[in-house]
């Protein structure tokens, strides 16, 4: 008997278009598309940016960690929050669940896509720069991913249509 069409889990950089992507694929694939970033509003019935002042970066990344690693569905596109590579048990689970798709953006097109970075909310350490959390991340995505997409450059459609590619059983 053939096994259950496994998740597609979108990482990158806030901005890197997982969200954006994810709700594309997830359509042309005929799947269920689950943002982590709004499950975790949902079930904490506050914003992102609120999390982070309340419980402070090391207390959100718990959080995400914790909901991510408890997130069950199948033959879905799930595209997580920026910081959910901080969640080793989250990355673990999702391991199991999924093919991991890295969405890689260049460090200068990230910093033209982002607002402001708080209203975002991005777990960023106080006094830290967006390159600083820029190279802190990569190698996080880099080490996670079954696969790596280039998005610098690139139009929505054909990331979609890379992924779709990468991805076939």
């Amino acid at each position: 008997m053939k096994e259950k069409k496994k998740n597609i889990i979108l990482i990158g950089m806030p901005g890197s278009g997982k969200s954006t992507v994810g709700v594309v694929l997830a359509k042309k694939l005929g799947r269920r598309f689950v943002d982590c970033d709004l499950v975790i509003q949902e079930k904490c019935q506050k914003l992102l940016h609120q999390l982070i002042e309340e419980r402070g970066e090391a207390g959100f990344v718990m959080l995400e960690n914790e909901i991510n690693a408890s997130i069950e569905t199948k033959c879905a596109v799930i595209a997580t929050g920026g910081s959910a590579v901080y969640g080793a048990e989250a990355m673990e689970h999702f391991k199991k669940i999924g093919q991991i798709v890295y969405l890689e953006l260049a460090f200068e097109e990230l910093k033209e896509r982002l607002g402001d970075l708080n209203e975002r909310g991005v777990v960023l350490k106080k006094g830290m720069t967006l390159r600083e959390l820029y190279a802190e991340r990569v190698p996080l995505y880099e080490r996670y991913a079954d696969t790596v997409v280039a998005c610098t450059g690139r139009e929505i459609r054909d990331v979609m249509e890379e992924i779709v590619e990468r991805v076939k059983e």
